[in-house]
């Protein structure tokens, strides 16, 4: 089984999109379709074949190109079960726990209600490599757009027990203004300090911030951070709930 390959494109403002493919079978998928354009664009230029696609959420910026991706290439679309708002063209529905074969590769579904209450991740365990779409970012999480805080909180907890060295591929390059912000409630970190600076390098260069590991963002991702003494005595919350220190911060963001 050949290790696969991932290749991840810019598209609109600051979405990202990423092909998965398999050198061996052909197959490829792509995360999320907002812009049918964009989707094409990375196949013509890598040379793959779409087969698969895999929709994260509803948001319009996830699956506007959906339809018309699907026409042109044939492919199979997976998305979420739990949809609160409908999504047209899927033809696997996934909830927590869920696991599908993926050319020899297993992937398994984690359920990330907050951002929108039908937010899926997909999770290759086995390759190391886990898609957050809008739940996860680098150095930051998604807008509470339909859950609450503490759904969210229990959706962010789920990233804190998988391998550190796990890549996270997220959906926006946001990650500038996340270190800024993150800085604000965790200012005596070290290792947060120098990938803010890092951070600012690479967007000044025009390069790009996603992927990180799962160490990196639980070094110096304050949303993942909240039973750390540090910020909860920045913050002024020492005694409070890790649920409640995470809806301060993202309270904090909200308001920045």
């Amino acid at each position: 089984m050949a290790a696969l390959q991932f290749h991840i494109f810019p598209y609109m403002s600051d979405n990202y999109g990423v092909l998965i493919h398999e050198p061996d079978t052909g197959r490829t998928a792509c995360v999320d379709a907002g812009e049918d354009a964009a989707v094409m664009g990375a196949l013509a230029e890598k040379g793959w074949t779409l087969t698969d696609l895999f929709i994260t959420h509803h948001h319009w910026d996830h699956t506007d190109g959906l339809l018309s991706v699907k026409e042109k290439t044939g492919c199979t679309v997976w998305g979420p079960k739990h949809q609160s708002t409908a999504i047209n063209g899927l033809d696997h529905l996934l909830e927590e726990g869920d696991q599908f074969d993926f050319a020899g590769h297993s992937v398994s579904v984690l359920q990330t209600p907050g951002h929108t209450t039908d937010m899926i991740n997909f999770h290759f365990a086995d390759d190391g490599v886990i898609f957050t779409g809008d739940t996860l970012f680098s150095l930051g999480c998604g807008r509470i757009f339909e859950g609450t805080p503490a759904m969210m909180w229990d959706s962010l907890s789920k990233f804190l027990s998988l391998p550190p060295e796990t890549t996270v591929y997220s959906s926006h390059e946001y990650t500038l203004a996340n270190a800024n912000f993150a800085l604000t409630v965790d200012p005596e970190n070290e290792k947060l300090k120098q990938r803010a600076a890092d951070v600012a390098r690479k967007r000044e260069n025009g390069e790009f911030t996603v992927p990180s590991t799962l160490k990196e963002e639980l070094e110096t991702n304050p949303f993942l951070r909240a039973a750390d003494p540090a910020i909860r005595r920045h913050l002024g919350i020492e005694t409070a709930t890790d649920a409640e220190v995470f809806a301060e911060i993202r309270k904090r963001k909200d308001n920045a």
